[in-house]
């Protein structure tokens, strides 16, 4: 649940960023660093529906990444 509570908690910190208007490279760390806890996340817990949010996650980050 350790797993869980970062990934939230860096969630709610990239909508803060977001309505502060901050600079896209700011943005773009915080979602590349909430993959990587999002792949420990899935580590732990294991299972298909980890793995799959995290190759959605993957995908979302590349499309943005690709726009910006």
């Amino acid at each position: 649940m350790e797993e869980a509570a970062v990934i939230v908690e860096r969630l709610e910190r990239i909508d803060r960023l977001r309505h502060e208007g901050a600079p896209a490279a700011e943005l773009l760390a915080e979602l590349r660093e909430l993959l990587g806890e999002a792949e420990a996340w899935a580590q732990v817990e294991g299972g298909d529906a980890g793995e799959r949010a995290v190759s959605r996650l993957r995908a979302a980050l590349a499309r943005d990444f690709a726009a910006a």
